[in-house]
Parts: C-alpha cells; sequence; structure tokens
C-alpha cells in the first residue's frame, strides 16, 4: 500500500519549492536596496529569525542601502520604522518631540525591570524626575564629588587591583572590573552607599549586579520574539526567560529596598547630601517609585560608562600609535602642571585632555552604549525623507548603524581616527542628531559631562601606569551582546603590565 500518491509526492514537491524560494532564498542573500525584504502575512519576520543573533550587523547593512537610510520594519503584530538619518532622528527627538514619547509598548516591556523610572516614562511623571535630576547634575560641587570620587576609588581598588594581577600574570575580565567600579562609584555619587563591589567580599552587591545584568538582557530579550506577546504566555504561567527574569527582578528589589528602608528609618536632615535625598524629600514618593529611582540610575550610571570603557580599552589595545598619543597629551599636561604619575586630576586638566576626549567620542561612534532606542507614534506623520508612519507605530533610531555611515562619516566610517574630532588639536562638538550617543532634543541625557569627567579620569590614570593587553581567542574581535546597553559577549579578557616610570 503507497503512503504517498504520485500527485500528492508532487504537489509536496511544488510547495517546497515554493516555500525555499519564496521565503528563504531572497534572505540567504540580501541584495535588496530598498530595505527589509516584506513577505505577505509574515512580514520581515523570515529575515529576522535568520539575524536575529545579529541584529545589530544586519539591519546596519540593510539600512546602509537604503537611499534615506530609513526603513520600513514590521512583522505580525508589530510595525515600525528603522532609521540612521541624521533628518529623521532631529525630527523625531526635537521638531516633533509631543509625538513621539516612550509609548506603551516600550514601556510595558521594561516595565517589570525599570517600572515608573526616568528612562522607562513619559509626560509629566518623566518632567517631575527630569526636573529633580536636572537640578542635581547641573551643580558644581556635585563635579568635584565626581573627580574625588573616582580618584579614590582609583587608587585604593583599581589601581591595586591591576598591580596584583600585572605581579603575577593574571587574566582580568577587563569589563566584569569596569562594571564593578561603576556600580560602586554610581551608588556612591547617587544614593551615598558604598556596596563595595570591587574592592572586597561584597557578596550582596556582587550578587545583585549578576541579578542586574540578567534582567537587562532578559527584559531586552522581549523585543526579539518572534511572536511579540509571547512574552505574557511565559510571564503568566512562570517558565523559561520569564521565570529567570522574575527571580533576578526579585533580586535587584531586595537590594534597592534595603537602601531605601536605610535611608527611610535614618529620617537625618540631608536633602542636598545626594540625588536620592532629593526625592525622599518629596513626601508623595513611595517607595516603590524610589526603588524604580535607584535601578534607572544605576543603569545609566554603571551600564554606559562601563561599556565605553570596555570596548575603548579594547581598540587601544590593537592601536599602538594611538596609545601613545593619549600618553603624550597626558605627559604635556602632567608636565606643565609639576604634577607626578599617580597625582590625581583636577577638572581644568581633565578639560585639557582633547586627544582622549576624541577618543573616547570614536569609540562611542563605532561601539555606541546604547545601540538602539525607540518611541511609538502618537499620530500619522510624514518623516523628512518622506517615508510615511502611522499612528501606533514604533521608530526606533539606530546609533550603532549610524556610526557606520558612509554619508555621515566618510568613506573610513569603519576605522577608528579619533582625529575626525579634532580641529586644530581642539575637540569640536558634533551635532548630537548626527551622534546621538547621549540622546539628543529634550530627553538628552543630562550625565553626559559627568560620563566624560569619568571615562576621562579612570582611562587617564589607568593608561599612564598599565599597558591593557586584549587576550582574544584566535584574534577575533569582541562579539557584541545586544542588551540594555552594548556589552561585550564572555567579556574581554586581558592581561596588564606595569608601565616603566
Amino acid at each position: 500500500m503507497e503512503l504517498f500518491s504520485l500527485p500528492s509526492v508532487l504537489f509536496i514537491f511544488l510547495i517546497s519549492l515554493y516555500l525555499y524560494f519564496f521565503f528563504l532564498k531572497p534572505i540567504s542573500k540580501q541584495t535588496t536596496k530598498t530595505g527589509f525584504k516584506i513577505y505577505p502575512v509574515v512580514g520581515t519576520l523570515p529575515g529576522f529569525l535568520l539575524n536575529r543573533h545579529q541584529f545589530l550587523d544586519w539591519s546596519t547593512e540593510i539600512l546602509s542601502k537604503c537611499p534615506s537610510h530609513t526603513a520600513v520594519f514590521r512583522r505580525p503584530g508589530v510595525r515600525g520604522i528603522t532609521t540612521a538619518n541624521p533628518r529623521v532622528v532631529e525630527h523625531m527627538l526635537k521638531a516633533k518631540f509631543e509625538n513621539y514619547p516612550k509609548g506603551p509598548r516600550f514601556i510595558g516591556l521594561l516595565e517589570d525591570f525599570l517600572g515608573k523610572g526616568i528612562f522607562n516614562s513619559d509626560g509629566e511623571l518623566w518632567k517631575v524626575q527630569r526636573k529633580t535630576a536636572s537640578y542635581e547634575f547641573n551643580t558644581k560641587s556635585l563635579r568635584n564629588f565626581v573627580i574625588e570620587n573616582v580618584r579614590v576609588e582609583v587608587q585604593t581598588r583599581l589601581i591595586p587591583l591591576f598591580e596584583d594581577a600585572a605581579k603575577v600574570d593574571r587574566v582580568l575580565d577587563l569589563q566584569d572590573v569596569l562594571e564593578r567600579f561603576a556600580f560602586d562609584n554610581i551608588c556612591e555619587l547617587a544614593f551615598n552607599v558604598d556596596p563595595g563591589c570591587l574592592g572586597g567580599d561584597a557578596t550582596s552587591g556582587r550578587e545583585f549586579m549578576e541579578a542586574f545584568e540578567d534582567a537587562a538582557t532578559l527584559s531586552s530579550g522581549r523585543f526579539m520574539y518572534a511572536i511579540p506577546a509571547f512574552y505574557l504566555f511565559k510571564k503568566f504561567f512562570n517558565i523559561g526567560s520569564e521565570k529567570r527574569l522574575k527571580k533576578s527582578i526579585d533580586t535587584v528589589h531586595e537590594f534597592a529596598d534595603k537602601i531605601i528602608k536605610s535611608r527611610l528609618e535614618e529620617r537625618v536632615e540631608r536633602k542636598d547630601e545626594d540625588l536620592l535625598s532629593r526625592f525622599i524629600g518629596n513626601s508623595e514618593n513611595s517607595a516603590e517609585f524610589l526603588r524604580d529611582i535607584i535601578i534607572s540610575f544605576i543603569l545609566a550610571g554603571r551600564d554606559t560608562t562601563s561599556s565605553a570603557l570596555s570596548w575603548f580599552f579594547w581598540l587601544l589595545s590593537t592601536r599602538p600609535i594611538i596609545e601613545r598619543k593619549i600618553l603624550q597629551e597626558l605627559d604635556l599636561i602632567r608636565n606643565r602642571s609639576h604634577k607626578k604619575i599617580g597625582d590625581a586630576y583636577d577638572f581644568d586638566e581633565l578639560r585639557e585632555m582633547h586627544y582622549l576626549h576624541a577618543a573616547l567620542s570614536e569609540t562611542m561612534r563605532l561601539y555606541p552604549p546604547v545601540p538602539i532606542d525607540t518611541r511609538a507614534c502618537l499620530g500619522d506623520d510624514v518623516l523628512p525623507e518622506g517615508t510615511f508612519i502611522a499612528k501606533s507605530w514604533f521608530i526606533s533610531y539606530h546609533t550603532y548603524a549610524m556610526g557606520r555611515m558612509e554619508s555621515i562619516w566618510g568613506k573610513d566610517c569603519y576605522d577608528f581616527k579619533p582625529e575626525r574630532w579634532l580641529e586644530n588639536g581642539i575637540y569640536k562638538q558634533e551635532n548630537p542628531f548626527k551622534f546621538p550617543i547621549f540622546h539628543a532634543g529634550p530627553r538628552m541625557c543630562i550625565g553626559k559631562d559627568m560620563a566624560y569627567i569619568q571615562m576621562k579620569s579612570i582611562a587617564a590614570c589607568v593608561l599612564e601606569r598599565f599597558g591593557i593587553d586584549a587576550v582574544l581567542k584566535d584574534g577575533k574581535c569582541p562579539e557584541p551582546l545586544l542588551s540594555l546597553t552594548l556589552r561585550m559577549k564572555g567579556g574581554l579578557s586581558v592581561k596588564v603590565k606595569e608601565r616603566c616610570s
């Protein structure tokens, strides 16, 4: 007895051939010059599934082939626009700011982790947080505190760690070291709490950091589901990645709640001492809201600077000429100030580090700490280059892709070239809509200057005392890990060597 008749076999063969040519073959060689390949019913889903593991580079290639660097991206349940066009970025972040809030989709996907903190809120709630934080970030006392706090952390924790590793030729995970350093730093700055994560046996701080990384990565992963609402199913039944996410968030919340509880119990007059005090001073703010504030500022202060510095040290490890130029600049500044290696840099000396500033900006151009940011469209609109966007669609500006657009940065856009930021040896500011690393418009990052102060202080103190050599398998580049920030998959293994005086 035959299982299949000849007509049945022929029918199955024709269907298989159709599916191959219609769904798979065009995706395997992405030749379209008009954007993402869109299929009937499923939209961009086939290409998305095949390239989800390399989403940044895949989408960058697509956008680079679009004349407008803007493309429609849709799959079942999700429709939107992805852009690497500075004119579109300015349109959505400034000209039509009110029409492009974070929106319910973005907020909903991250609410379990970030709650209603400043990075996950809109309208009046965002404005209140922004105003409170802006007051603190614009004070001279904060700037001085940042410089002093970084100095103490570097000299008492980071330098001794590197010295010990250099003596025994130990391999360090530099990304992990920098994340622990930044975590201690932001907790001191924003909450007046020292978790001691970098130096010593800080079990609770370490546990929190691991849970924080897991929560950020898993929350970000919700954006990558083939079926957008599938995470709700997993969350309802508490299975898979959602079970892990819940456990990680519980650990993060427990750590933040301890900080809040201890501060509320003190009831001491410390209104102007740190950022958290300003929010505690408002009796209308609940403990849950204060927890969201803590998580948001840890995300901003720990993950962004540590991400930028990890990529910076890796890039320098393979470019000795650029490293030498930075060291020459540091020597000139020290000689003018009659300082020895080991003495701290003050604010004016940090401002003189134009080449180091340029090298850090060039690092973030190629490896932005926040590679993609998303908004929602409140009402139908036409973007500056002519693309229509409908109400309730999302729109993402692709910062990672923008750093690799020849039309924006020239034919050498893939080259690491700090000189592109200098004019007669002086650092020149770039149009924030062309370089939206710290966002732009009304939501521009209020911690931008503080971030540069931290990064320059750390980089200068480390580079003048140690050589950093990346230990990479087969000489391969680190693989980007797409989370809420751009981390290195598997960390950054390095060996450190003390320089001669």
